[in-house]
């Protein structure tokens, strides 16, 4: 293999979700589908998706400016910039930005298979589709993830 990839800083699929900004660094095509990574950026005072647990893929979040504040469970977490959490498939977990200035994270999958999610949910926005809970549980579905509400 003698081809790399480089992403400039305005490069990459962008894709808005409302609150949140998903740009694709590494979709998974250079890595043979092994690591995927995206940059998110969340808006002050927003949450992130509901709790819920991968059941196929790691998941790694780099905070690089700003203040995550990850829910596992029912436990809490505060990462400033520097910090790295990195969530293995089948802890119940969640994102959100208590903070007042925008949130940036580089977000890893091992493998690639989220993505795709991403995709699929900015079209289900904005084509008009059902974007309730159960509607959003169904789309997470495809891709091996579970919303989870119970921690008992």
């Amino acid at each position: 293999m003698d081809s790399v990839s480089v992403v400039g800083s305005g490069d990459g699929e962008v894709i808005d979700l409302g609150p949140a900004r998903i740009r694709i660094l590494e979709s998974g095509g250079t890595t043979s589908h092994r690591l995927a990574i995206v940059e998110i950026t969340l808006s002050p005072h927003s949450q992130g998706p509901p709790q819920h647990v991968h059941a196929e893929h790691d998941e790694g979040f780099y905070v690089v400016s700003g203040t995550a504040r990850f829910t596992v469970g029912s436990t809490t977490h505060d990462a400033p910039a520097g910090a790295l959490v990195m969530v293995p498939p089948g802890a119940p977990h969640t994102f959100a930005n208590p903070g007042t200035e925008p949130l940036v994270m580089i977000n890893t999958f091992t493998p690639d298979l989220y993505v795709q999610y991403f995709r699929d949910l900015r079209d289900a926005l904005t084509g008009g589709q059902e974007s309730g809970e159960q509607a959003i549980a169904e789309l997470m579905g495809r891709y091996a993830t579970t919303p989870v509400t119970d921690f008992t």
